[in-house]
């Protein structure tokens, strides 16, 4: 693969080849060495237990795996508490009030953990969970939309589903604004919900506002609705008379990547991929052999590296992009960007100690600085751990957050000691097409249909709440069964 962009602008589209045309009409080279042997299957399942399991801090009560649910109460109905009640609630009849804002990884499965601790009768706390969309989604899987091989039940239950029998409150409402004086949450639905406890899990955005004509014609990648219109504009694209469907990857990071191996297989050789990368390599932050692997995945697939390159402007059906001094335009039909991360303005709006990219600092024990009643997590976190490592914003460490978050809440409550973070690196696994995916962590090195058996296991033994893993663990097993005898 041509190294800084070479052959985007040769002529004939340089790289862009039909699938198992290994080497042909391609400038660029292979990743570095070759992919050692996969582990035989048994010990691949002998590993499982260990790789599953989540870091929970030594003294938790509760259990490892995601518990049962319950549908929502109706969103918190009073319009107010007097602030005086509610900052010093333990000197009342009034119980304390968690609010969590954001119910991805690290909100959801706080809550959850919050619902099963031992708390004392008049010490149960009221726990009310806000998002603004409906259903809680594994975004990890949310890749497997655009090739059909999971459903959106599957991977978005609705919040009703899994809050099931927790006793959390469920609210739909956006977040307009955080009073930390006067421990209040203003939603835009008019609602506001006293706070003694606040734990801050709203994510990041896609930054479109960088190069001119990204928030026009881009597409992000990290919601539901990201997902239906991508799947919606591939659909006209597919049933148009065009030749050639040609697909720009903005970002050769992890998203960048499993998108990229998900379409090639979708598209076949109707598509031509380019990812554009600013760095002079993909993965940049990823072991080894996954980058080899990926690397090795992304030339089979036909998929053209544009590294050492930036975008300068996006039109309607074009790209202009920057290399070494040089500014070239190409035509596109879709542009999907998947680089950058940033806060809501709501949170960069917070007297609360930032850092350049807008995440909250907080302690070891998972608290924003200065306030000792705000806990974060999650994306939104620039987090130390107790050994001074940096938490990375990943899905795996806002599950591992949630246990400390919920455990630190209810002692910082029922007065007792809190535990700092400790954050256990299990590995990284990314997919690389309907069939394939690649795993390093824990001793282990996976690649291949093995590596994508595990990651199907290992999200599943995540998915929130018993029922639903039960549900779409039948689904998995059954489609295929269904399928052959059709």
């Amino acid at each position: 693969m041509g190294k800084g962009g070479k052959g985007k602008r040769g002529k004939g589209e340089k790289g862009e080849r039909g699938k198992g045309e290994k080497g042909k009409g391609e400038k660029g080279k292979r990743g570095k060495g070759e992919i050692g042997e996969s582990f035989r299957f048994p010990l691949f399942l002998f590993a499982l237990p260990t790789l599953f399991s989540s870091v929970s801090p030594s003294m938790s009560p509760f259990p490892l795996s995601p518990l049962s649910l319950k549908p929502p109460c109706p969103c918190y109905p009073e319009k107010s508490s007097p602030p005086s009640t509610r900052a010093d609630s333990t000197m009342t009849e009034q119980p304390t009030r968690i609010c969590i804002l954001g119910g991805g990884f690290g909100g959801l499965y706080t809550a959850l953990r919050l619902s099963q601790l031992p708390w004392e009768g008049t010490q149960k706390p009221e726990i009310v969970l806000v998002d603004k969309s409906d259903r809680f989604l594994f975004i990890p899987l949310l890749y497997e939309l655009l090739t059909g091989e999971l459903q959106s039940w599957e991977i978005a239950p609705p919040f009703a589903e899994v809050l099931n029998n927790t006793g959390v409150r469920f609210c739909q409402g956006t977040v307009a604004g955080i009073d930390v004086e006067q421990q209040r949450v203003q939603l835009q639905e008019g609602v506001e919900i006293p706070y003694d406890r606040l734990i801050l899990t709203l994510g990041g955005e896609s930054p479109l506002d960088k190069v001119p004509g990204a928030a026009s014609y881009a597409f992000p990648f990290r919601t539901l609705a990201d997902a239906y219109r991508l799947e919606e504009r591939l659909r006209v694209l597919e049933q148009s008379d065009k030749d050639k469907i040609r697909i720009a990857i903005v970002g050769g990071g992890y998203c960048g990547v499993e998108l990229a191996c998900k379409l090639a297989d979708r598209l076949g050789e109707r598509g031509r991929f380019r990812i554009i990368e600013q760095a002079n390599q993909i993965l940049r932050n990823s072991p080894e052999y996954n980058r080899e692997n990926a690397t090795k995945t992304l030339e089979a697939k036909g998929v053209w590296l544009d590294l050492e390159t930036s975008v300068e402007s996006i039109g309607a059906d074009s790209i202009s992009l920057m290399y070494k001094g040089t500014v070239d335009t190409i035509p596109v039909d879709i542009v999907l960007w998947t680089v950058g991360m940033q806060g809501s303005p709501v949170v960069r709006n917070l007297p609360l100690k930032q850092n350049q990219r807008g995440q909250l600092v907080t302690t070891p024990t998972l608290q924003a600085i200065d306030r000792e009643e705000i806990f974060v997590l999650g994306d939104l976190a620039e987090c130390r751990d107790n050994e001074g490592q940096i938490v990375p914003p990943s899905a795996q460490a806002a599950f591992q957050q949630s246990d400390y978050a919920a455990w630190n809440v209810w002692a910082s409550v029922t007065k007792r000691p809190m535990l700092p973070f400790r954050y256990q690196n299990l590995g990284e696994m990314l997919t690389l097409g309907t069939d394939s995916a690649t795993y390093t962590g824990m001793g282990l090195k996976l690649d291949g249909q093995v590596a994508y058996l595990m990651r199907r296991l290992a999200y599943l033994y995540r998915m929130p709440g018993l029922e639903h893993q039960l549900k779409v663990g039948v689904s998995w097993i059954s489609n295929p069964i269904l399928d052959a005898i059709k």
